[in-house]
């Protein structure tokens, strides 16, 4: 079987026994998962099945979308709700002046990961290292916040929905805008709704059309199928395309990413993955 799924993972379960799950209860053989959930956090996991693990690098997933609660006067060691340190009153703020302080956040930020997340420190994971008690520094990153919306405000917890770029994290921007409301601060909920053009709202399991979603844009080559089949050399003719750019080719039983060098010669990057 090969296929491409929306699925809901639930809060309370690593992003991989959510997989092992669907994994048993479904049989399937070969399945994977792209973007990382964690436990605490609810929402969108896509999961790719058979050969169609290979195509996640080239699904849109460019703006991740999420709806977050951030409890002010937390303070955590994971800036979440799983390694709580201390709570403290604090006192109520201003419902604009929050509005104010999340929109502030709009564009290019620079942000330090959180130590407990899934980013690799010399072929360890961050949380690995953070849970052993070794000291070590991550590297500061960039996101994007492309869109937030304030949500509700029930001191002492701030709800808001936020639009981001592939890769951020929404604890680090959490403790970001509490920082600057002046308080301590972690997320008490988070559930990721979007990502790309695929959207969730509830727990399922839902099959996608694979070429709604992929980037690469698609051109015809009809004439060389038999190429393509048997993996021969492919030197194109009066092709007007972008060198070193993945392109994708549909034919009627199976289709092609490939890219084209300098010669005009096509590279396949993925070839011969059947249609569902």
């Amino acid at each position: 079987m090969n296929a491409l799924f929306a699925t809901y993972k639930p809060a309370g379960v690593s992003s991989n026994h959510f997989l092992m799950k669907l994994k048993r209860k479904y049989q399937f053989l070969k399945c994977g998962y792209s973007g990382t959930l964690d436990p605490f956090a609810s929402g969108l996991l896509l999961v790719g099945v058979g050969s169609y693990t290979k195509l996640f690098d080239y699904l849109d997933k460019s703006i991740k979308s999420y709806e977050t609660t951030l409890w002010l006067g937390v303070e955590s060691e994971s800036l979440d709700i799983e390694r709580i340190e201390s709570v403290k009153c604090v006192k109520e703020l201003d419902r604009d002046r929050v509005n104010e302080i999340l929109k502030s956040f709009i564009g290019k930020i620079k942000y330090i990961p959180p130590k407990f997340s899934a980013k690799h420190i010399k072929g360890k994971r961050a949380y690995e290292l953070a849970r052993s008690g070794i000291e070590f520094e991550l590297q500061e990153c960039e996101m994007e916040i492309f869109a937030i919306e304030l949500l509700s405000y029930n001191h002492p917890f701030i709800s808001f929905r936020v639009e981001v770029s592939e890769g951020a994290y929404i604890r680090s921007l959490g403790e970001m805008i509490a920082q600057r409301l002046g308080v301590k601060g972690a997320l008490s909920a988070l559930k990721r709704v979007g990502e790309g053009s695929v959207k969730i709202e509830r727990e399922e399991i839902k099959p996608l059309d694979i070429f709604s979603h992929l980037t690469p844009k698609r051109i015809s080559l009809d004439e060389y199928k038999c190429d393509f089949k048997n993996g021969k050399k492919i030197k194109l003719k009066n092709q007007n395309l972008l060198i070193h750019t993945p392109y994708l080719v549909i034919f009627d039983d199976f289709f092609s990413i490939i890219e084209i060098n300098k010669n005009q010669e096509v590279k396949y990057r993925l070839n011969r993955m059947p249609r569902c």
